[in-house]
């Protein structure tokens, strides 16, 4: 199986898509997904979201659109949802393969 560099994910990048498998989410949400996925061992600031998140929508892994909320029904700013695409799906897909080789080898080959 051919290796499509395109499809490299930091772990952030990997995290954030693994929670978007659970449907559209906006950025306060992905960061409490997160941190409640990992039982609080993992936290994501702003700052290193937003970044994630538009690089991954540059990168065709992710798309947004902004919410319908009417200003009743929203205390703050407009909130802007992602959704993970099909590319996403792959990349993650593709990081799950190379985590089974890795398994694989570290058990048949690794330090006993």
């Amino acid at each position: 199986m051919k290796r499509d560099p395109d499809l490299d994910l930091s772990t952030l990048e990997e995290m954030v898509l693994s929670v978007l498998l659970g449907g559209e989410l906006y950025g306060l949400a992905i960061i409490k997904a997160i941190e409640e996925a990992t039982d609080g061992k993992r936290h994501v600031g702003f700052g290193s979201l937003y970044p994630t998140l538009h690089q991954l929508e540059k990168r065709g892994m992710v798309k947004s659109n902004w919410g319908n909320e009417t200003p009743s029904e929203r205390s703050r700013a407009r909130r802007r949802y992602y959704t993970i695409t099909g590319i996403g799906q792959a990349a993650l897909n593709e990081a799950e393969a190379l985590r089974g080789s890795l398994m694989q080898w570290s058990q048949a080959f690794g330090r006993e």
